[in-house]
């Protein structure tokens, strides 16, 4: 059993103020695998004072020293990498594959943090003008749970890069991977009060830096209607904000792809994180003239997925984080059904020889109309829909009518005309041909996904405010 009792404040592991003890779950099993004490407002409040008093001397860290600390990080996240790789495939139940992947990302983000840096131009001459980019002030650093060390990671990176100091609540559903990325971020040496941690519930913790006016800016992750609220509240203090929020993305296939490819090409975008993921494809857009060719091979694709034991080699589902999530997810499923939709895979319930463990049957839905619960909002889970077209132009019309606008996929053996589709779809990626990630390339989200940009010289900015000094 885990038990966590410390929180990270002005450079030292303190135990909080706050005393509510929260369970944490093993999702595989359904077993309590530990209890997290929580944070509350009274310990925001002291990790906001020290971010502040650290950001009088850090602001005026050179490019150089900000590298130097950065390096530090990314080694000693890395040398954790093992640890970090045990905790996220115990609390959140990602496949071993999966997992690795996302332990080596939490380290990852602070070598392309480092490489931004050096090239990025913080005094521009403008005119007669010199424009300076000066750290915007403390920043506070909202994550979620499904990816809980990558978001620790990538956000802390940036907000260092810019100069700034960092208040970061993580989600309380993943303490384990947390309390080992704290204690790797402390063995670097930062100077106290530069990055404290504080684990504690969105509306306790989140509220209390939202509201406060020592924060200067928000970066948070997470659900489009949390993300409305903190766009509510920061407004009192006229906080700057980067919001990353949900998404209903569409993978449109073009009738000239090659289906043997694409299939499983389009399988992977839906099922990605086992299907909690926010730039998960879960509306496949297919010619109408191919449905049936495709129905035929997505089907037998979707049944060979397996969904089991994250500690098994085999399997590429894992559970959803929690019962709550697993009951969501059953619900929209009996919700595609009521409404007409037509399974070729899976369903409610889970996977054939499993009795317990919050497993989802990967699922996949044809017949889907695109006003449709299960075509309209995010169901963050293992569950697809086929929604069939007649033409480009309709294809289009189809992937842009949604109220989201994280990330598109595009299908087709022509890469041009690939190109001319993907340039009139809303959305802030679009990935075409591939399933690749490019940290230096910008992520964020047109419409309800998102205000602002992360990664690359378009996330360093948002921690910076520009400065003109003009008669120099």
């Amino acid at each position: 059993m885990h038990t966590i009792e410390h929180i990270y404040i002005d450079g030292a592991f303190v135990a909080p103020h706050g005393t509510e003890r929260f369970e944490l779950f093993n999702p595989a099993t359904e077993a309590v695998i530990g209890t997290v004490r929580l944070a509350d407002a009274d310990d925001a409040r002291r990790a906001i004072a020290a971010a502040k008093r650290a950001f009088e001397t850090f602001r005026t860290a050179g490019v150089e020293e900000r590298i130097a600390l950065l390096q530090r990080m990314h080694d000693a996240v890395l040398a954790r990498e093992d640890d970090l790789f045990a905790a996220i495939r115990e609390e959140y139940g990602a496949p071993v594959s999966r997992g690795r992947w996302m332990a080596r990302h939490a380290s990852s983000v602070f070598a392309d943090a480092i490489e931004t840096l050096r090239t990025f131009e913080f005094e521009r001459r403008m005119g007669t003008a010199t424009v300076v980019m000066q750290p915007a002030g403390v920043a506070g650093l909202i994550t979620p749970w499904n990816s809980n060390a990558g978001f620790i990671c990538g956000k802390l990176a940036t907000a260092i890069a810019a100069g700034c100091t960092a208040v970061i609540k993580p989600s309380e559903m993943s303490a384990l991977q947390t309390k080992i990325v704290t204690e790797a971020l402390h063995e670097a040496g930062a100077p106290a009060g530069v990055f404290n941690i504080v684990t504690g519930r969105g509306d306790v913790v989140g509220a209390e830096m939202v509201a406060s006016p020592d924060i200067a800016k928000i970066s948070f992750t997470g659900s489009t209607a949390v993300g409305k609220g903190i766009l509510r509240d920061g407004a009192a203090t006229l906080k700057r904000v980067t919001l990353e929020l949900g998404g209903k993305s569409p993978s449109v296939i073009l009738d000239d792809a090659d289906f043997e490819k694409v299939v499983p090409l389009v399988i992977g975008a839906g099922f990605m994180n086992s299907g909690q993921a926010c730039i998960a494809g879960t509306r496949i857009l297919v010619p109408r003239s191919r449905l049936a060719e495709f129905e035929a091979l997505a089907a037998s694709a979707v049944e060979a997925v397996v969904a089991g034991d994250p500690a098994d080699s085999a399997t590429e589902i894992g559970p959803m984080v929690s019962a709550k999530q697993w009951q969501r997810v059953q619900g929209y499923i009996r919700k595609g059904i009521e409404e007409g939709a037509r399974l070729l895979a899976g369903g409610e319930g889970r996977p054939a020889g499993h009795t317990r463990g919050w497993l989802v049957r990967p699922t996949l839905f044809t017949d889907v109309r695109n006003d449709m619960t299960i075509a309209r909002e995010e169901i963050f889970g293992p569950v697809l829909s086929v929604i069939a077209y007649d033409d480009e132009e309709e294809a289009i019309a189809i992937a842009n009518d949604t109220s989201y606008g994280l990330q598109a996929y595009v299908f087709s053996g022509d890469l041009e005309r690939a190109r001319r589709v993907a340039t009139r779809i809303d959305a802030g990626r679009v990935l075409i041909n591939t399933l690749a990630h490019e940290p230096k390339a910008p992520f964020g989200g047109f419409k309800q996904s998102g205000i602002g940009r992360e990664y690359g010289q378009f996330g360093l900015e948002a921690y910076l405010e520009p400065k003109a000094y003009l008669g120099l």
